[in-house]
């Protein structure tokens, strides 16, 4: 009687246990739910369809909205590049490491495969009052881009590519924007030959800063 109660028991938890998955594939296709809608345009009821698993084991797997939003960033971020590889570590040149950089980033942007645009560049710009500081870990994550860009541009003036009184902090910056304008355009249309364009007159401005 005690081993058929048991048996009984253990049937019992096999079918209340969630579903198990892997964590990579329910990811990617959060993270192109919030890359198309936002952080605030994601309801949990949209992340779960897409997901294909239930609230329970989305608050059991990643304990809430903003954690799963968080990892979401992370593997956007970890997502391979059409030139694998960090550029701004690589023993090129300032000009070629940023080129490199924005012809990925034109890639990427208008990929068919996946939403259009950069996830983080133009990522909860406006939120409700709730949400603020999923905002400011998003806005961390540009300011550390900006850092990136800064350095590069630093270690560009220190090896002599770039002229001595070059503002690396203000061209970092309109590296930046460069970056955010690419992600909006890609967002309404623009083509991968419209960015490289646009990636184009970039380079020719910080070639103005070169030696």
């Amino acid at each position: 009687m005690k081993n058929s109660d048991g048996a009984q028991n253990s049937r019992h938890r096999k079918r209340g246990r969630p579903p198990a998955f892997d964590r990579e594939t329910v990811l990617s296709a959060a993270r192109d739910v919030f890359w198309q809608h936002g952080y605030d345009g994601s309801s949990i009821a949209d992340l779960t369809a897409s997901m294909g698993i239930t609230p329970q084991s989305l608050y059991a797997a990643f304990s809430s909205k903003a954690e799963l939003y968080r990892e979401a960033l992370a593997q956007y971020r970890r997502m391979p590049r059409p030139e694998p590889g960090n550029p701004f570590q690589a023993e090129i040149g300032t000009v070629a490491a940023f080129e490199c950089f924005l012809k990925n980033s034109a890639i990427v942007f208008t990929a068919p495969e996946h939403p259009k645009g950069c996830m983080i560049s133009t990522a909860v710009l406006n939120c409700a009052s709730e949400n603020e500081d999923i905002a400011h870990y998003v806005s961390s994550l540009r300011l550390q881009t900006l850092d990136v860009f800064t350095a590069r541009l630093e270690r560009g003036i220190r090896e002599g590519d770039i002229r001595q009184d070059a503002n690396a902090g203000s061209l970092a910056r309109f590296m930046g924007a460069i970056i955010q304008g690419m992600s909006v355009q890609a967002r309404d249309g623009a083509t991968t030959a419209d960015l490289l364009e646009m990636v184009g007159h970039a380079m020719n401005e910080l070639r103005r800063h070169t030696t």
